[in-house]
């Protein structure tokens, strides 16, 4: 059983880009913790295949098509939960992509290709989910998930980075405006953790040698992330909004 802070049960939570790496983790772990589950992407083969082990923990659980760059798609992915599940309670803002391009080589559709899904994405699903709970009269938790890179930087990633950084600054604002609706919005902010994003580049000698610099001296566990996830989901960070949580082994320390 989770710690009764941690308990989401009869809580709906929306997680976006969960057809792989972080999203399908942050699925299971609120799962894991009593809620609902809504799995969000645009690989629905891979959304059925996560409902069916989240079914098989005994929880609720339904995939959605949504393509975050689509307002529409947005709009009528929320429609299907609340039909399915009733009134959203979490969001996990986690859809997010990473082209390695020089910044002198990248062309425009480069940039806006990353800012469309990572930026625009995070504002199109934010404003939606906090509609929706303003209407329920609930009030709620948006998690957006940022990065170190969001206060770092490394070479080839410029759009990333600066995708990331305006999220944290979206985050801040949206966490003012939406305070007297109880609604709560924080970020995550991982360091270094091996996806479908980076697994490639963490394998690569130059990556071998960026972990070298972690103070740490290794890349994250995705368990090391479960706890200061449901901390933004549950009442334990009741008082907690504007918040941005590092979990990065030391990255921003060694960066200055």
């Amino acid at each position: 059983m989770p710690h009764p802070h941690f308990n989401l049960t009869g809580r709906t939570a929306l997680v976006t880009g969960a057809s792989s790496g972080l999203g399908r983790h942050f699925a299971l772990v609120l799962a894991e913790a009593g809620a609902n589950v809504v799995v969000a992407a645009r690989r629905m083969d891979r959304l059925e295949a996560l409902v069916a082990e989240l079914e098989g923990r005994g929880r609720k659980a339904l995939a959605v098509e949504m393509d975050v760059t689509d307002t529409a798609s947005v709009t009528a992915g929320f429609d299907t939960m609340e039909e399915a599940l009733g009134p959203l309670g979490i969001c996990v803002n986690n859809a997010g992509l990473a082209d390695e391009i020089w910044f002198t080589k990248m062309t425009d559709d480069d940039w806006r290709r990353t800012m469309d899904v990572n930026l625009d994405g995070v504002f199109r699903v934010g404003r939606e989910a906090a509609n929706r709970m303003k209407e329920a009269g609930n009030g709620g938790s948006i998690i957006n998930i940022a990065s170190v890179l969001g206060a770092a930087v490394r070479p080839m990633v410029s759009a990333y980075c600066v995708s990331k950084a305006a999220v944290v600054q979206l985050t801040k604002a949206m966490a003012l405006e939406l305070t007297r609706s109880n609604i709560r919005v924080n970020a995550l902010a991982p360091g270094y953790f091996s996806t479908d994003l980076n697994r490639e580049f963490l394998e690569s000698d130059l990556g071998a040698t960026l972990i070298e610099r972690i103070p740490m001296q290794r890349p994250g566990n995705y368990a090391e992330l479960d706890a200061p996830l449901l901390l933004l989901a549950s009442d334990a960070g009741s008082y907690m909004t504007g918040s941005i949580l590092t979990v990065d082994g030391g990255v921003l320390l060694a960066t200055g």
